[in-house]
C-alpha cells in the first residue's frame, strides 16, 4: 500500500507533553529554541552549524509539514501540555514502510534539558509507532561520545546492537566518529 493512503493521528499525548506534526506558524518557537540551545546543538547536529533565521526555520517547518502528510518523514514537535511552550523536536525518520521501521531522532531546547521531557517524548513516540503505525523496528543512532543522547535509548530498554566505527564525520568535519545503533523491535 502506498503510505500516503495510511490514516493515523498526527498528535500524541503523554502525561506532560503534546507531541504533534509541524504546522505552518511553528517556525518562530522552533527558531527561538534553536538560538537558545545553539551551543549545545552545534556539537552534534549539522543543521545547527548553519546560519539560522526565523524565516528559514518557518520554511523548514512548512516543508516538514508536507513531508509528514506525504509520509516521507514524520517529524514531531514537542510542547508542554500546561504551558504550550515548545520543548524540542523528535520524529520517525527514514521510514521503510515495507517492514515498517523508523529511526528516532531528537533534540531539546537546552532550557528544558534534564527534566525527563525527551525520555517521556521518545517513550510516547515508541508507543505511537508500535501501536498506530504497526512498526516492527525502531532505531536510535547517536555519536558514541554523546552521553545525553545515548542515555535515552538505554533508559527505555533499547538494545545496543552495534557500533559503526568511523561511520561519520564530526560536525566540524575534522574527525571520523563512531555511531551506536540501538534498536527496539515489536
Amino acid at each position: 500500500m502506498n503510505p500516503i493512503l495510511l490514516d493515523f493521528p498526527s498528535q500524541i499525548n503523554t502525561d506532560r507533553l503534546l507531541i504533534r506534526m509541524p504546522m505552518p506558524g511553528d517556525g518562530k518557537a522552533v527558531y527561538e529554541a534553536i538560538i537558545n540551545s545553539i551551543d549545545e546543538l552545534k556539537k552534534w547536529l549539522p543543521f545547527a552549524t548553519k546560519e539560522q533565521s526565523e524565516e528559514n526555520t518557518e520554511v523548514n517547518m512548512r516543508e516538514a509539514h508536507l513531508r509528514f502528510l506525504k509520509r516521507e518523514d514524520l517529524r514531531l514537535l514537542i510542547f508542554h501540555k500546561d504551558t504550550n511552550q515548545f520543548i524540542g523536536s523528535s520524529g520517525l525518520h527514514n521510514p521503510n514502510w515495507d517492514v515498517p521501521k523508523f529511526e528516532i531522532g531528537y533534540w531539546i531546547d537546552a532550557r528544558y534539558s534534564g527534566n525527563g521531557y525527551m525520555t517521556e517524548a521518545v517513550q510516547g513516540i515508541c508507543e505511537y509507532a508500535f501501536h498506530e503505525l504497526k512498526a516492527r523496528r525502531l532505531e536510535i543512532r547517536c555519536d558514541t561520545l554523546n552521553n545525553k543522547s545515548k542515555a535515552i535509548p538505554e533508559r527505555l530498554g533499547f538494545l545496543l546492537e552495534g557500533t559503526l566505527r568511523f561511520e561519520d564525520t564530526s560536525v566540524d568535519g575534522k574527525e571520523l566518529t563512531d555511531t551506536y545503533i540501538y534498536a527496539k523491535t515489536n
